[in-house]
């Protein structure tokens, strides 16, 4: 898993979109604070990877500093926990179930406020 994350962790900070959305299923559904922000949709909820992609675009043009620290990797079945620091130096967590191929189906990412 620490493969997974630290391969994710440098296509988020290389801001190669690309190599960020090989990590996620077509059928993916990601929950986010920060989609109500981006997005104006108080669901927080994208569903399916081209909607993703869209959203992680609008993101890196909003955040052309962005860059994540990994701190901690947690392994549970079919899923991982990223803990890293994130946009603006926030405390992040990211609970990501994989399906069987090992892409990314949810995710449901924590903000710690500032």
């Amino acid at each position: 898993m620490s493969n997974f994350a630290n391969e994710w962790v440098q296509a988020w900070n290389a801001h190669d979109l690309e190599a960020v959305m090989e990590h996620y299923a077509e059928d993916i559904v990601f929950y986010s604070p920060f989609i109500k922000k981006i997005n104006n949709d108080p669901s927080g909820r994208i569903t399916g990877k081209e909607a993703l992609r869209a959203y992680f675009s609008r993101a890196l043009t909003a955040y052309t500093d962005l860059h994540f620290e990994l701190y901690h990797v947690l392994e549970g079945v079919d899923s991982v926990v990223l803990y890293y620091k994130s946009v603006g130096n926030r405390l992040s967590a990211e609970m990501m179930v994989l399906n069987a191929e090992g892409k990314v189906k949810e995710v449901r990412a924590h903000y710690k406020e500032q």
